[in-house]
């Protein structure tokens, strides 16, 4: 998928490679590993002709493929990735190529490509979200162009990422950057790139200039709004460094005169949740952002949080006919009117924008994508109205931007401008027969549910790689709704289906012996009625883990300082899923240990590895779960994952892989 830096910076902790490098760049996998991505690509190529093996072949078209795409050269990277498929690559291999089929708007093939990876895995389940898209996708571009926008692409775009505009004073325009005006003389050790910051565009010379320096900071600065009088401000900022998780704020700054003042975090944010993309009302005193909190119904949410007297109340969650089990985000009020993105609702591949509006009951309509050529096969997002621009033709309703991963962009993320039209008049209704009795149109809210399980790529080992989901047949589903409960079993598709009482909370609880059971929870609060839909559907899978009992499963992502036994930040988000399983199990009870490499003193390292693992049962205590439910246990280097020559025979990849966390459950 594409990369998710411009959406939320947490994931660039998920790249480890440095960004200054004295050594010359020799081979393509040191070019890829440096993200050299052009230059890796001829040197990619040249190796992929000499390799001697198939399974070389394989990984050195992929990674050919892969440059192709972080490039933005999707339509080249389609050849290289199904390359890698047929030299025996595997999955990966089959679902970027699908991915890069979608992207470029190539639905057929993308459909039956994705039909292939379904039977590859075993559960065509996984994909039907893909299918079901391309062939929406299909249907919109049978119909034609769509008549109501027209877009073009501003010179002021670079080869850096350029994304998420606001309006901004006179006639500029604020957006985010990586280029290398950025704040910081060193680039992100994270990512091999240049901090993101926030640059002005004047529109009337194409001057770009970076914004106030009490705003742009050696942290990343994120998407801003601005209130009518352009006097406030509220933006996101991500604070991390390698020892840390980073996390995303809004924070708010003033101006006076020329200057803003130091940015204060907003007073509703909690520690360790990501909050962003915010979106100031035309009075002021509502906001909306992107968050991606547990109470949430999924990935991102977007919510809602009002200011009273120059206090910000709590944060409301947006109901489900925006919010999905997938991401909203990048939420733009325009007066009564809420444009977003999301990944799951239905539309033409990756994120596209959407926009819904206040019913008469103050609840948010069913959502409406604004398909081609707004929308694409590839990420769509930050969508904006600039009443700024001058308007002469009247059939023109505003202009604005937005900004687009597509190929025909110059940088990995571009800007693009649109003006919409009204709309040609709809084909006149039939004629009504007065002779019937008026129909009353009721209207239904029907929940598919799925249970699944995970599939791993070695069956009966739950630290292989996770291939997919599948339903889980025979399992139990107990549905509560206030103090009525309801046991069902689903059958071998995995669904149960139930028709939603309005403005109710459901709770479900599902559970299959041999797998530890998992909640979930659905609300009806706040869903308007869609007049011309009188049936709508939503979705909720449950997840549930298969038992291996006293099996080693590794905790990914808890890591320590040298030589300390304290639980870091970033370990806390995983500790807290595994509290979440232990409370949701009750009768469970597990080992959980500490492991080092293979460096050091046995002794030195069997009394770390022991402190560690107490650490760490600690947290778990702190959250609620049973203290004699947990047994610590540091194994020092005595249960190595890879047993390799310590003195010169072990890779660092080799000795992180032995510095683990893990649990297994014994009873």
């Amino acid at each position: 998928m594409k990369n998710k830096l411009l959406y939320f910076f947490i994931l660039i902790l998920s790249c480890t490679a440095a960004c200054t490098y004295i050594q010359p760049i020799k081979d393509g996998l040191t070019a890829f590993e440096r993200k050299q991505y052009i230059k890796a690509i001829p040197m990619l190529k040249i190796e992929y002709k000499k390799a001697k093996t198939k399974l070389d072949q394989g990984k050195l078209a992929f990674l050919t493929g892969e440059s192709y795409k972080l490039t933005n050269q999707s339509d080249k990277s389609i050849e290289w990735y199904r390359t890698a498929y047929d030299d025996g690559y595997g999955v990966d291999a089959l679902g970027e190529y699908a991915q890069a089929l979608k992207r470029t708007q190539q639905y057929q093939e993308a459909i039956l490509a994705f039909k292939e990876l379904g039977l590859e895995i075993g559960s065509p389940y996984e994909y039907r979200k893909d299918i079901q898209g391309c062939e929406i996708a299909l249907k919109w571009l049978e119909e034609g162009a769509y008549e109501e926008y027209t877009i073009e692409q501003p010179k002021f775009n670079s080869r850096a990422l350029d994304y998420s505009p606001s309006i901004y004073l006179g006639n500029a325009l604020l957006f985010v950057s990586d280029r290398e005006e950025s704040t910081g003389e060193e680039a992100y050790n994270w990512t091999g790139r240049d901090f993101m910051d926030l640059f002005l565009v004047d529109l009337n010379t194409g001057e770009i200039s970076p914004f106030d320096k009490v705003i742009n900071s050696p942290d990343n600065e994120g998407p801003a709004t601005f209130s009518k009088d352009f006097k406030e401000m509220i933006f996101t900022r991500c604070f991390g460094d390698e020892n840390n998780a980073a996390y995303c704020k809004l924070m708010s700054s003033t101006r006076e005169g020329d200057n803003w003042s130091p940015p204060m975090v907003l007073p509703f944010t909690e520690s360790e949740i990501n909050y962003m993309h915010p979106s100031l009302s035309e009075d002021g005193n509502t906001l909306y952002f992107a968050a991606e909190h547990p109470d949430g119904w999924g990935k991102y949410d977007i919510y809602t949080v009002d200011r009273i007297q120059d206090e910000w109340e709590e944060p409301r969650l947006l109901g489900r006919n925006v919010n999905t089990i997938g991401n909203e985000r990048f939420p733009y009020v325009d007066k009564d009117t809420l444009y977003f993105s999301s990944d799951f609702h239905n539309g033409m591949g990756g994120l596209d924008i959407f926009r819904t509006y206040k019913d008469k009951n103050d609840d948010w309509a069913p959502v409406f994508n604004l398909k081609a050529p707004i929308n694409s096969g590839a990420d769509d997002f930050g969508y904006v109205v600039d009443y700024r621009a001058p308007i002469v033709n009247p059939k023109v309703i505003h202009k604005g931007y937005f900004t687009s991963t597509r190929d025909d962009s110059k940088g990995n993320d571009d800007i693009y401008s649109f003006t919409r039209m009204i709309p040609p008049p709809p084909p006149p209704p039939p004629p009504i027969d007065t002779t019937k009795k008026e129909v009353i149109v009721e209207h239904t809210l029907i929940l598919k549910g799925y249970v699944l399980e995970k599939i791993y790529q070695i069956p009966d080992n739950p630290n292989s790689k996770v291939l997919g989901r599948k339903p889980l047949a025979g399992a139990g589903v107990k549905i509560r709704l206030e103090d009525v409960e309801e046991d069902i079993r689903v059958g071998a598709d995995g669904l149960f289906e139930i028709i939603l009482e309005e403005d109710a909370v459901y709770k479900f609880v599902a559970s299959q012996e041999g797998y530890l059971s998992k909640d979930a929870k659905f609300s009806t609060k706040n869903i308007a009625k869609d007049p011309k839909n009188p049936t709508q559907e939503f979705l909720v899978e449950i997840e549930l883990d298969k038992i291996f009992k006293n099996r080693e499963i590794v905790l990914n992502n808890i890591y320590y300082d040298y030589n300390e036994s304290y639980i870091r930040n970033d370990a806390k988000p995983t500790l807290n899923e595994l509290a979440d399983i232990l409370l949701q199990n009750p009768a469970i009870k597990i080992e959980l240990a500490s492991h080092t490499d293979c460096r050091g003193k046995e002794k030195y390292n069997q009394e770390l590895s022991q402190q560690r693992a107490q650490s760490a049962v600690s947290y778990l205590v702190s959250t609620g779960v049973a203290a004699e439910r947990m047994t610590a246990r540091g194994y020092g280097k005595n249960a190595l994952l890879i047993n390799c020559d310590c003195n010169d025979g072990c890779t660092e990849e080799d000795h992180q892989a032995n510095r683990r966390t893990t649990f297994k459950i014994l009873e």
